[in-house]
């Protein structure tokens, strides 16, 4: 057993992360000792590398706390269901992408068109396609 200090040492992870996970549900201590201290096994230090890797994977604590609870109930989810929250976070991921080529479309067609010299601002091609764009 791992007291919350030993914990964060181990897991490379600090006191205030720890805590702030148990605060959300991911994280929950084994026990309390005799004087109180957070207990913590070596599955939740396997917990913590579970929760760090789908971290990674740019899920949320949301998508991470759905993971876990599929994960503590594998013998009755199903493959799809785990599947089914990675999904979904991809085809965020890729609405975002889509969102940001667009964005860079744009930046580029007004990059493009500037000269970018040392002449008067007021006649800046970028400035002017913007004023046209609100009007």
């Amino acid at each position: 057993m791992f007291k919350i200090g030993e914990l964060a040492k181990l897991s490379g992870l600090t006191v205030e992360t720890l805590r702030f996970y148990e605060r959300k549900g991911l994280l929950v201590p084994a026990a309390r000792g005799k004087n109180l201290y957070r207990m913590y096994s070596k599955q939740d230090l396997a917990r913590l590398g579970f929760i760090q890797r789908a971290k990674q994977a740019g899920l949320s604590i949301k998508d991470i706390l759905e993971l876990l609870t599929l994960r503590e109930h594998a013998e009755t989810a199903s493959c799809n269901d785990v599947s089914s929250v990675v999904g979904q976070k991809l085809e965020k991921v890729q609405q975002q992408l889509a969102e940001l080529k667009a964005f860079e479309t744009t930046l580029k067609t007004l990059h493009d068109a500037c000269c970018g010299g040392d002449e008067s601002a007021r006649s800046c091609s970028i400035l002017k396609a913007l004023d046209d764009a609100i009007e």
